[in-house]
């Protein structure tokens, strides 16, 4: 993990391999080009002609963009990097968290290789702080688990470049109370979403759901969460028909992971449970080719659910939040699940499977209905759950569904708050009707028309009454399959993790019910 640092070190003096400043358009618009505050040493360096130079060597301040130059004489760094912030506030405005966030983790990428890097980027108050330390540290994020096999090849010899080994905030308050819980606070969200990450890149052949639970349950022990694990046996003991049903194709057999971080007993309890297919053939709904090769990644949200509750044990809120994890393989096998098979759930309920590709909510049904049992103050899931979804929001946006409006909306504006693409979808009663089954009680498939909304409705069937809830469809962003941007990588990204960790904060705090 890249260490972080605050340093009150001049930006001449730092020793470092590179220092990063911030550009931006010019508020009065044209082909202006500004230089954001945090930089003052390096423009005076430069004879107060850096933004000219950096015009001249193609910089238009966009966001994402970055432009390395020699470093003025003097400067023990030997690089300048400059890197876009968008467009630049009006007068007496601050730069947006979202916008330093994504500069700074454009400029950790670029920094790959590099030992230590000193960003001189506009910090205000301590929430720039933390969006910077955020935004570099999980720009910085690289998988290479699997990578570089040649272990006597010097960093990138081999093709794999080490992640920007250190990061050191320049014109934060080393001494302050605020910039230290920041900076503290953005070190513990984003090393659990980059746990989050390594899990959802890790191949489906290393990460069962045995496996997971392992991970787990070690992560538990290290941190103060207690961790309870049901085996298959314990699953049909119990009655947990979707969770079986939808893992008894597999030679890996399912599991459910209760994860609780308590903080006392008079505490709000948030309950979060997450769908965890550690991978995803369709079952006998083959999916077809060019569908399934990136199916690894279909347990993100329980990856998110996992991050978040470490995370809370981490910063010690003062609320009670528990994790339930909800994994299984889903094959096709003599012993698979069959559309037209009838699953008993842990309910109760009867659900008629037409389709054995829509199974996460099958596992989710019996998560959410165990959830249900400890009557919770908040009932949220994620899921990489519909296809539909992605149609809808396309790859950066999640869905947010809720039985509860101001919920939906106090969900929305957090995600917002954290820097996460969301968008409040509503669950249209009259789509209910598609999921009737002559059958049982229910089927996993309605209309297809709204499909993402009729996966909602299914699992708002199996929530406790009168027990809030929300569900976040993640499919869209949980996984990024194109070149990185701001501080999202190629692969894994912790959809959702940040979000998480903000609501229970919320909730912490006695502004959320």
């Amino acid at each position: 993990m890249t260490a972080l640092t605050l340093s009150t070190a001049g930006a001449a003096t730092l020793r470092a391999d590179a220092i990063v400043v911030g550009v931006a358009k010019s508020p009065q618009g044209g082909n202006g080009l500004v230089v954001a505050p945090g930089a003052e040493a390096v423009v005076e360096a430069y004879d107060g002609k850096l933004a000219d130079i950096l015009k001249s060597l193609g910089a238009s301040g966009a966001e994402g963009e970055v432009t390395k130059l020699p470093a003025p004489a003097g400067f023990k760094a030997p690089v300048v990097l400059a890197a876009g912030l968008g467009s630049a506030p009006e007068k007496d405005e601050a730069y947006d968290a979202e916008a330093l966030r994504r500069a700074a983790g454009s400029a950790a990428r670029a920094l790959s290789g590099s030992k230590k890097a000193a960003f001189a980027l506009p910090i205000e108050a301590s929430e720039d702080a933390e969006a910077i330390a955020e935004g570099a540290l999980l720009g910085a994020y690289a998988f290479t688990a699997y990578q570089g096999g040649d272990a006597s090849a010097k960093d990138g010899d081999n093709g794999v470049k080490a992640p920007l080994a250190e990061v050191a905030l320049l014109g934060a308050k080393p001494r302050d109370k605020a910039y230290k819980a920041a900076v503290a606070r953005a070190l513990a969200v984003t090393e659990e979403v980059n746990r989050a990450r390594d899990l959802i890149n890790t191949p489906p052949n290393d990460l069962t759901p045995e496996a997971f639970a392992a991970v787990a349950s070690a992560a538990g022990k290290e941190h103060g969460v207690k961790v309870q694990v049901l085996d298959e046996k314990a699953l049909a003991k119990g009655g947990y028909g979707g969770i079986i049903g939808v893992g008894q194709g597999s030679q890996n057999p399912p599991r459910l992971v209760k994860l609780s971080y308590t903080h006392s007993k008079d505490a709000k309890t948030l309950a979060l449970v997450g769908k965890g297919i550690t991978y995803d053939s369709g079952g006998i709904s083959l999916k077809p080719a060019g569908h399934n090769e990136t199916m690894k990644c279909d347990m993100s949200g329980a990856a998110a659910v996992f991050a978040a509750v470490v995370a809370a044990a981490r910063l010690g809120l003062e609320v009670n939040v528990t994790g339930w994890l909800a994994l299984a393989e889903n094959m096709p096998s003599g012993s698979a699940v069959r559309p037209g098979d009838v699953l008993r759930m842990y309910s109760g309920k009867t659900v008629e499977v037409l389709n054995t590709d829509a199974e996460g909510r099958l596992v989710l049904a019996d998560a959410l209905t165990k959830a249900s049992e400890e009557n919770p103050d908040a009932i949220v899931d994620v899921a990489t759950l519909t296809g539909a979804m992605v149609l809808a929001l396309g790859h950066r946006t999640f869905g947010i569904m809720a039985n509860d409006d101001a919920f939906r909306t106090a969900i929305h504006e957090i995600a917002e708050e954290a820097g996460e693409q969301s968008w409040p979808m509503p669950l249209p009663a009259e789509l209910r009707k598609g999921m009737d089954s002559p059958t049982a009680d229910i089927a996993n498939m309605g209309e297809r028309m709204g499909g993402g909304l009729v996966a909602g409705l299914f699992l708002k069937e199996f929530i406790g009454e009168g027990i809030t809830w929300a569900h976040l469809d993640i499919a869209g962003p949980a996984f990024h399959e194109g070149a990185p941007w701001g501080y999202t990588p190629k692969g894994g990204t912790g959809a959702s993790v940040r979000t998480l960790v903000k609501l229970a904060e919320r909730i912490a705090a006695g502004d959320l019910g």
